[in-house]
């Protein structure tokens, strides 16, 4: 793994913000290793729990330490995150408003070698619909350590979703994270692509090989909670169709959330998502990628599609 990977640089920018602000711990779930709270374990061990296969216990010690004044992160992957602990997080963290931090490692396809059990193609979904709760999207480890400094100093639950394999950096470098702020990524002014994760850098690609026959908006929605229609309508303005891009599936996710916002609006919408099926292991993380449809080409088709219609 390199520093193009968003679990590395989420683990690192724990640890750098840990020396300064001591009321940051981490709670891992047996999988430090993989999710990265490992190095903060090294860095501070008194500040680092290991819990053992218990998500929901982990949760529901983030509840106490955080009703204590700490600020709490706990790691595991997003299947497990999000599912073993529904109740705990539902129950005491999101309606007591509690300061915790969740992070879903190996989101999405992005666990390639084990299959359903450990893909998360609901976990947006999930998060987006318990109230209170905040819903972060990455598109790389540029990004990622930006959106977790933001996360320290946002009041109140938190969800970040993070892929296992190294990405490119797409983001600009140095630029703040604004929580609940899509941004443009790349200009355009026929179609708006608004892709989150993985999927943005898959949309640039989508982009760049329109670019003779389609101007394409690339638009980064790294935050899939709050996401309002001022915000949406402002990214898309002068486009004549939209089409949306997530490791995720169309139900309740990205393209789910951008429809609301654009429920009143008279423009054509698509969606490049999974199509409500769980997930399933492959050779590589590509070749999951390309059976479900999440690839720059299948970007390409949908905008073409689109266009058509237009």
């Amino acid at each position: 793994m390199s520093d193009t990977n968003q679990r590395i640089a989420y683990g690192k920018t724990l640890v750098e913000l840990g020396k300064e602000n001591k009321r940051i711990v981490v709670l891992d779930a047996d999988l430090g290793g993989s999710t990265m709270g490992k190095l903060f374990e090294q860095a501070y061990p008194e500040r680092h729990f290991e819990c053992g296969i218990a998500e929901a216990n982990m949760t529901s010690m983030a509840a106490g330490l955080a009703q204590a004044g700490m600020i709490p992160f706990t790691n595991s992957f997003a299947v497990f995150a999000g599912g073993r602990a529904y109740d705990q997080i539902r129950q005491t963290i999101a309606i007591g408003e509690l300061n915790v931090k969740i992070c879903g490692s190996s989101a999405g396809l992005s666990d390639f070698g084990d299959g359903a059990t450990h893909q998360s193609v609901e976990d947006l979904a999930v998060m987006r619909a318990i109230p209170n709760m905040t819903v972060l999207s990455p598109a790389d480890a540029r990004e990622t350590a930006a959106a977790v400094k933001a996360m320290v100093e946002w009041q109140g639950p938190c969800y970040i979703r993070l892929n296992r394999n190294d990405l490119n950096n797409v983001t600009p470098e140095g630029k703040p994270f604004q929580i609940g702020k899509p941004y443009v990524v790349r200009e355009g002014n026929e179609i708006a692509v608004l892709a989150t994760g993985v999927m943005v850098e898959k949309a640039l690609e989508a982009a760049y090989t329109l670019k003779d026959k389609i101007s394409v908006r690339v638009v980064n929605v790294s935050t899939i909670k709050p996401l309002h229609t001022a915000a949406v309508k402002e990214v898309i303005a002068g486009c004549k169709g939209v089409v949306t891009a997530e490791e995720h599936s169309v139900i309740g996710g990205l393209g789910s959330a951008v429809s609301e916002c654009l429920r009143l609006e008279r423009i054509p919408i698509d969606f490049v998502g999974i199509r409500d099926r769980f997930g399933s292991s492959g050779h590589c993380y590509q070749d999951v990628l390309e059976y479900y449809g999440l690839t720059s080409e299948h970007i390409v088709e949908t905008v073409l599609e689109l266009y058509k219609e237009i």
